[in-house]
């Protein structure tokens, strides 16, 4: 399938910014992590199906990827809207882990695995994963390779709070066998830390960074929020270049949702401290022109890489995919996840566990699996799940391989899908060239919108107003 180069030559950033287009288009939309997104899964996706899945691909001898959400935070961050537990107790997160350990030697026995699976990709995810204790985070890696074991050259990823980590603390992590980070920054002004009760200060961050260095992980990537209280265009201008100058692998720049009436925290942000939507671009704007200037690639979404980094590499190389966690380089996996709200993709299936910890310990004790929720794929939604992919990641499509591959005519498949791009067509996000479809340089901010035209679930349902904005 066609792919188009992604970086960001100083001669088009203007190219990748156009006000008009992101005005006309923001518009609630999913993020595509999944397809279907998670808003499709439903509650008659029971344990069953979930262990027919797990079953299945016990008889694939292919590695999978491992994903353990940590929600224990010791202070809460007003913005966010993650399934998080707010405590300062380890003896919630001791009691936990063992649960963690449990649950994985149930889906261990429930693949009929006679040796350790094989494992590709890792990723504690929270809440705050390095809240555990050095005893907590070495038990629950041994409890993980006891059941799989971790390959060599994979990616193990841990998510960072950068305000409550120890060059001991990152030690362990290296030895642990982690060798990616994920640090959370967010806004370096303290009048915007303040707003949203996060104070972290520039060195404690660059400390963290150089600790990864000296300790061997492969990758740094940095996490930004642009839209938060309190924040202007030359303040966040100035967040920017002071993460530049820490030299990161990778950044995401993501675009504040402000939905209080979903997540509780962020009723305690003033929506009269946000920053107008005019600001909000110019804050976009600058930062893609900032870090083009820099020399990193524009991924897609609100994804950033060095042009050496495995994912541009990937992109390049039309390997790249996406899932629960964004962008990545191994997303062909099957994902079985672990812990509170987790999701996993399992063969044809997503799973996702309750919510809450009374359910998920109740649950386990009781010799089940946690599921809260999921949804089995039809053909017609594996299909458009690797289109919709394709386009995300690669901004292109070939409609004659793809029609050759499914088996079925392109045209005719989706018409109705073609006829509504013609609009889109004609405002420039996307172009026709010879059978490819192409995001252009233009268009690319909004993929995201691209894909909707494809997403059926979107269009059969009324229910569009739970999503964030594209932009």
């Amino acid at each position: 399938m066609s792919s188009a180069s992604t970086n960001i030559p100083s001669d088009e950033k203007e190219a990748l910014f156009h006000p008009e287009l992101l005005q006309k288009f923001d518009i609630n939309g999913p993020r595509y992590t999944s397809y279907p997104s998670a808003d499709r899964f439903h509650q008659e996706f029971k344990e069953g199906d979930y262990l027919g899945a797990l079953q299945r691909i016990s008889k694939v001898d292919e590695p999978l990827s491992l994903y353990f959400h940590l929600p224990f935070c010791p202070n809460i961050c007003y913005y966010c809207g993650c399934n998080k537990i707010i405590t300062k107790d380890h003896g919630r997160s001791a009691k936990y882990i063992k649960y963690l350990a449990k649950e994985m030697a149930m889906v261990s026995a429930a693949m009929g695995a006679q040796k350790k699976i094989p494992i590709t990709q890792l990723h504690w995810g929270g809440g705050t994963p390095t809240f555990l204790s050095h005893e907590e985070m070495v038990e629950l890696m041994h409890h993980t390779r006891t059941h799989f074991e971790l390959l060599p050259g994979g990616e193990y990823s841990i998510e960072i709070d950068p305000r409550r980590v120890t060059e001991q603390d990152i030690a362990l992590l290296a030895d642990l066998g982690f060798n990616r980070i994920s640090l959370g920054v967010q806004d370096f002004n303290l009048a915007v830390q303040e707003a949203v009760h996060r104070v972290q200060t520039i060195e404690e961050t660059q400390a963290v960074m150089d600790w990864s260095r000296k300790y061997g992980f492969k990758s740094r990537s940095v996490d930004l929020i642009y839209g938060l209280p309190k924040q202007t265009p030359e303040t966040f201008k100035e967040t920017v270049d002071a993460v530049l100058k820490m030299n990161p692998d990778r950044l995401s720049v993501y675009n504040y949702a402000h939905l209080p009436h979903i997540f509780k925290p962020q009723r305690r942000i003033s929506e009269a401290d946000l920053p107008p939507a005019a600001d909000k671009l110019d804050i976009l704007s600058n930062t893609i022109a900032r870090l083009g200037e820099a020399g990193y690639v524009f991924i897609g979404m609100d994804h950033f890489a060095k042009p050496d980094d495995e994912l541009a590499i990937a992109q390049k190389e039309g390997k790249l995919h996406r899932n629960f966690q964004g962008y990545s380089t191994q997303a062909e996996c099957d994902l079985l996840a672990f812990g509170i709200s987790s999701i996993g993709k399992v063969d044809d299936c997503y799973s996702q566990n309750v919510r809450t910890l009374d359910e998920y310990y109740a649950a386990i004790d009781d010799g089940h699996l946690p599921v809260l929720r999921g949804l089995q794929l039809d053909k017609d939604d594996l299909l458009r799940r690797e289109l919709i992919g394709e386009l995300m990641c690669q901004f292109a499509l070939n409609t004659a391989s793809f029609s050759k591959l499914h088996q079925i005519d392109f045209a005719k498949y989706f018409s109705i899908e073609l006829n509504e791009l013609k609009s889109l067509e004609e405002a420039g996000l996307l172009e026709w060239h010879g059978d490819d479809i192409v995001v252009p340089i233009k268009g690319r901010l909004l993929a995201r919108r691209v894909a909707m035209t494809f997403d059926r679930h979107l269009r059969e349902s009324q229910a569009k107003g739970t999503y964030s904005k594209v932009l």
